[in-house]
């Protein structure tokens, strides 16, 4: 592990060496890069408190965002246009149906939002493969046979890590997350975390929250890092 930058500290790691502790220096929400997507690289990543987001030349970025954004299941809130949209089963929800196509859909539209995207090939074939191994999951909202929403990201123990949403017709990510804080359906959920903060996940209940606070959530929902 070498430090390449040291205000704020910034490291390049090698694919088996261990990531820097997030609460152990002044560090910035970019914590390392370099590495690997191998399953067990992405595996440790999460439980540490990290995430890749973004490849440059060639180098996962792992992320551990100082201000964080959680959304406990209970806290979910629905407006009464969502609640009518949840209850008017307009919307078919299937689970692991269509996970490589649900990362696809998301890609599309951060590239539509943003010009480009950090759902890259690589990312692709990491989760999927995460997905074979029952780690990855994808929750889909279809309309008249075709996917038009959801969202995808992993469960490890009681802690469901948000990856990314997309909807193509109005709501459809929201009643996909709805679906997934009431029904649960790959084990019990404690904590949704939805990594970067946003207006949009407030509005469903998401609340912001420290790294120190986040990592203690953490270590209750998944065991001690």
């Amino acid at each position: 592990m070498i430090l390449v930058r040291e205000s704020p500290p910034l490291y390049l790691i090698g694919a088996t060496e261990p990531f820097p502790d997030p609460i152990g220096e002044n560090f910035d929400d970019l914590i390392a890069i370099g590495g690997d997507l191998a399953v067990d690289r992405v595996l440790d990543a999460y439980r540490s408190g990290l995430f890749p987001w973004f490849i440059e030349y060639h180098m996962p970025h792992w992320y551990s965002p100082r201000i964080r954004m959680i959304l406990e299941p209970s806290m979910f809130r629905a407006s009464k246009s969502l609640t009518r949209a949840i209850n008017g089963g307009r919307f078919i929800i299937k689970t692991d149906c269509a996970f490589r196509q649900t990362m696809i859909a998301c890609a599309t539209i951060e590239r539509k939002r943003e010009k480009e995207t950090w759902i890259s090939g690589e990312f692709i074939e990491s989760y999927c493969e995460l997905h074979r191994l029952g780690y990855a999951h994808s929750v889909e909202s279809w309309l008249n046979g075709e996917l038009v929403g959801g969202l995808y990201g992993l469960q490890i123990g009681r802690a469901f890590f948000g990856e990314s949403m997309f909807a193509f017709k109005p709501d459809a990510s929201k009643v996909a997350l709805a679906f997934l804080s009431k029904q649960q359906p790959f084990g019990a959920i404690e904590m949704i975390d939805c990594q970067v903060a946003s207006a949009h996940l407030a509005s469903l209940g998401g609340v912001e929250i420290s790294r120190e606070g986040y990592l203690r959530r953490l270590s209750q929902t998944i065991g001690p890092l």
